[in-house]
C-alpha cells in the first residue's frame, strides 16, 4: 500500500513535463500531507518501481 514518508537524503536535478491534470493531483496530495511537490513525485515513482509487474524480455 502507499504511504507518504517525510524525508530523503541525497537529490539529483532532472526536469519533467507532466500533464498539467497530473500536476494539479500531485500538488493536492502534497499539500493534504505538508510535503513538497517533489517529495510526492518521488514516492509515487518509487511505489510504482517496487509494485509493478515483471515482465519476461528476454526473446
Amino acid at each position: 500500500m502507499f504511504a507518504i514518508k517525510k524525508d530523503y537524503v541525497e537529490y539529483e536535478n532532472k526536469s519533467l513535463r507532466l500533464p498539467k491534470d497530473l500536476i494539479d493531483k500531485v500538488q493536492d496530495l502534497a499539500n493534504e500531507n505538508s510535503l513538497s511537490f517533489n517529495k510526492v513525485v518521488i514516492q509515487c515513482i518509487e511505489y510504482a518501481l517496487d509494485n509493478m509487474e515483471k515482465t519476461d524480455t528476454a526473446n
